[in-house]
């Protein structure tokens, strides 16, 4: 194996999500499609050029248990300079952080948010 290629996203209401993750996260939309004989979007996303998220939608998809913790896929992590400029970002859209945590073993400063779908979106300071 060499990398992760994506992570894969079925949210409940795609324009919210869509917006949530371009202007809110800020990634860059490489191709989107509606595929009509599933009724469904298909977003790919990607971060400094990299391709990491396909977002879709479905008509009625099952809600996933995400908090406590389930089993699973937990939660996105994304690697970040400043924790306060992510955080003040996200604020400005009224996405609000958990309380800034350190982590025991590495002494790194992380925080949480939620997508639209209550997805936790882990921020990790450099």
């Amino acid at each position: 194996m060499n990398k992760i290629h994506h992570t894969a996203i079925i949210c409940s209401n795609y324009e919210i999500s869509k917006k949530f993750y371009t202007h809110v996260l800020g990634l860059e939309i490489i191709r989107e499609v509606y595929r009509q004989e599933r009724q469904s979007y298909k977003l790919d996303l990607a971060l400094n050029g990299d391709y990491i998220i396909e977002l879709f939608s479905f008509p009625n998809p099952p809600k996933r248990p995400s908090r406590p913790e389930a089993c699973g896929l937990r939660h996105l992590a994304f690697e970040v300079d400043d924790l306060e400029k992510i955080i003040a970002h996200c604020k400005s859209y009224n996405v609000i952080a958990e309380p800034i945590r350190i982590d025991e073993f590495t002494n790194k400063r992380f925080t949480f948010i939620a997508d639209p779908d209550n997805l936790p979106i882990e921020f990790y300071e450099k």
